[in-house]
């Protein structure tokens, strides 16, 4: 039940877009639409997506939503207390299989796409703010809408999100559960151990999917 409904909001997520870095100081909440426009148009345009092609869902993944998430902070927040007890090594790879999970679970939900409309808040902030959240809903025809909230900061490179808040539930919230499961079955090395077992087996699926 639980992984079925982190799909639902993972895929919501992705309707929604994820906010864009930008040069200047374009505001963020002008950021998020900019890079929505753009990847919904790749979504109704590409027939290999809408048939559910894995590998270009993948590179479109990699190519126009993830470089916008902080996932050093991400993973940061999703290890809570135990990100200290892990050796920098550890750290690394935490960060690599925590992103690689992100990219695998979120392409799977890219075919489910329909044209839902999504609309955006208007964002308050000044200039020397450092933190902001980007407030979007996604009309669900014959259904209530579906808030969105990015959590963003800014860094030298820009602004960069580093959780995603759908209704209730955080996604970093929704991980870190799980994450503390794992360590105290089997420690850091258990968790990164989980991590790439399940990055394997969603890699192996969509392989599959893709020779069918």
């Amino acid at each position: 039940m639980k992984k079925k409904l982190l799909t639902r909001k993972l895929k919501v997520i992705f309707l929604a877009g994820a906010p864009a870095l930008a040069q200047g100081v374009t505001a963020p909440d002008a950021l998020a639409r900019s890079v929505t426009d753009e990847v919904l148009a790749v979504l109704r345009a590409d027939q290999d997506i809408q048939s559910g092609n894995a590998k270009k869902v993948v590179d479109l993944v990699e190519k126009k939503v993830l470089p916008h998430f902080d996932f050093v902070r991400m993973t940061q927040l999703a290890l809570g207390r135990n990100w200290r007890e892990a050796a920098p090594e550890q750290q690394k790879l935490l960060i690599a299989e925590f992103r690689g999970l992100l990219v695998q679970t979120y392409a799977a939900t890219f075919t489910a796409y329909k044209d839902q409309a999504i609309e955006y808040r208007p964002l308050r902030f000044q200039p020397t703010d450092t933190e902001v959240v980007v407030k979007s809903q996604i009309q669900q025809p014959g259904g209530r809408p579906i808030t969105v909230d990015y959590r963003m900061h800014r860094l030298d490179s820009g602004w960069k999100v580093y959780d995603v808040v759908i209704g209730d539930l955080g996604l970093v919230q929704n991980y870190r559960g799980s994450f503390e499961t794992e360590v105290r079955k089997g420690g850091i090395d258990g968790l990164i151990k989980a991590l790439a077992d399940k990055n394997r087996q969603l890699s192996a699926m969509q392989a599959a999917a893709d020779k069918k």
